[in-house]
């Protein structure tokens, strides 16, 4: 048996679908989705199995226009997936079609490796015309020389067994890198961490999920089979402090229900939540901050 593994980094503007797809590819949870932009913030790695082949899916933060430190690290953790991967896929959204910041993700592409292998996915193709999804993808062909073109729908799954096999025959030959049964390289407080503030991104509006973070302090297995996990929401000023708890501690009640709910489907057994909130007015600019983001804090530097 010859078996076969590799990284695959899916690339694209916020919102494209990249942690959908990594969802679909995988088979389970493993990357945070939500309506908000910018909410990948970490290489968040799912691990799939397609025949003999094991396919480590790089979920990167959307590439964005930066301005702040965090913006800028998580654009820096993109591109850096993208150049160690042994697959790059961009996904394009098909009803958005070639905007600015494709065109700049574009030029990106061609500073990569001359041997990089980069395939183009045009996803939500249910949204648009069988002409016009061939129209973008000769114009996109045409800006770029793509080794294979798919048309996907990452949410409803249409095209993605497409994909997957050519992925598996176009991964390197060699030994699995991660136990067949495992389905991502992330530590389970940094993805029940994730749980959580995607549960705080949809309750919350506007700017402030971007202004907070929520760290796993504390997991204790219990006798009984049950987990007992203790998390932080650092939020950066005081008045968000009373955003995130709500009226007379609603908001913080439903979070922390919604995220349990989550975790105890995705653990397969009970658990015990228990959370936090707290100020720290410069948690942005704190580098273990980025460290629990499995960000690197030096690459916000201007």
């Amino acid at each position: 048996m010859t078996t076969r593994a590799g990284f695959i980094a899916l690339i694209g503007e916020p919102n494209a679908g990249k942690s959908t797809l990594t969802n679909r590819m995988v088979g389970a949870k493993v990357s945070i989705v939500t309506h908000k932009v910018q909410t990948t913030r970490t290489r968040i790695r799912g691990v799939a199995m397609e025949g003999d082949s094991q396919l480590i899916f790089v979920d990167t933060p959307g590439l964005f226009q930066p301005r702040r430190r965090l913006d800028r690290a998580m654009v820096a953790a993109a591109w850096g997936g993208a150049a160690d991967a042994d697959v790059v896929v961009l996904l394009v959204e098909a009803h958005r079609g070639v905007t600015d910041g494709v065109e700049r993700i574009l030029e990106g592409l061609s500073e990569l490796p001359k041997k990089a292998k980069v395939a183009l996915a045009i996803n939500k193709i249910d949204r648009v015309k069988a002409e016009d999804l061939l129209a973008l993808s000769k114009d996109l062909n045409e800006r770029f020389t793509f080794l294979n073109t798919f048309m996907i729908s990452a949410e409803r799954g249409y095209g993605v067994d497409d994909l997957r096999a050519w992925l598996a025959r176009e991964i390197p030959e060699g030994p699995w890198l991660y136990p067949e049964d495992q389905i991502a390289d992330l530590p389970m407080r940094m993805i029940a961490a994730e749980m959580t503030r995607e549960k705080l991104t949809l309750r919350l509006h506007q700017e402030l999920p971007y202004q907070l973070t929520v760290e796993t302090e504390n997991w204790e297995e219990r006798d009984d089979g049950s987990a007992r996990i203790d998390q932080v929401i650092y939020v950066a000023r005081d008045g968000h402090k009373g955003i995130v708890l709500g009226h007379k501690g609603e908001t913080i009640k439903a979070v922390s229900k919604a995220a349990r709910e989550e975790l105890v489907e995705f653990l397969g057994r009970k658990v015990h939540l228990f959370l936090q909130v707290k100020v720290r007015e410069n948690w942005l600019e704190e580098a273990e901050r980025y460290s629990e983001m499995g960000l690197n804090f030096k690459d916000g530097n201007t």
